[in-house]
């Protein structure tokens, strides 16, 4: 597929919808150029137009572009067969608690490959970049942002495709080996706020600062 019509696809997976003009604005393009890939995506039926809206108090109402779901299959869910048959095995011959407990080790074993460590000494929002990197090199098109202006009030990660897509309504588990790999990343715990399995456009964590290691500053 085209770079720039791959590029719309993530942008529409990341939002709500998007008009031509933002779509525009993300990928620096002209409108008109940016109306040629849609027409494409279109016509192979991976985007439509979800409805129609007027942007501010003036002007005509724009048409909103969201992704169909025959659109899923061109994301990363390399794992979702592996992780659905690995879950039934495991429930078939472990305990309840035990299958938790494996897939907490598994998400651990996962985030010993970033070598969570060499991050202790770095700021939150450093982290964050190690992590939505180490995240997207894994298909997660996961990204970060700050609650406001001020950095007490916390960030927000988002993971906008899940990799188990189709199998971890199932396996609730996958859910929880995802938390348990997003805190072991971070270094502190993160709370979900948003999951795509209850219908949110992203898996979304809230990271607090953890205030207890910050050293005051001298005046």
């Amino acid at each position: 597929m085209h770079a720039v019509r791959k590029q719309i696809l993530q942008i529409l997976k990341e939002t709500e919808g998007a008009t031509v003009a933002e779509l525009a604005d993300h990928l620096t393009m002209a409108p008109v150029s940016v109306r040629h890939h849609l027409d494409i995506l279109q016509g192979d039926n991976l985007i439509c137009v979800d409805r129609v809206e007027r942007k501010g108090c003036v002007g005509r109402p724009q048409q909103i572009y969201t992704l169909t779901p025959e659109a899923c299959t061109h994301f990363p869910n390399n794992f979702a067969a592996l992780a659905g048959n690995l879950a039934r095995q495991l429930k078939q011959v472990l305990p309840a608690e035990q299958v938790s407990c494996a897939f907490r080790a598994m998400a651990l074993e996962i985030a010993a490959e970033m070598e969570p460590s060499t991050c202790q000494s770095l700021s939150l929002e450093h982290r964050l970049e190690r992590v939505t990197e180490f995240l997207n090199e894994r298909g997660y098109l996961a990204r970060w942002e700050p609650l406001s202006e001020n950095p007490a009030d916390g960030y927000l990660l988002h993971k906008c495709n899940c990799p188990y897509s189709g199998v971890a309504g199932e396996h609730r588990e996958l859910c929880l080996m995802d938390q348990t790999l997003i805190d072991e990343l971070v270094g502190q715990p993160s709370v979900r706020t948003q999951s795509m399995m209850e219908q949110g456009r992203c898996c979304t964590y809230r990271i607090q600062p953890d205030t207890r290691s910050e050293i005051p500053l001298l005046g």
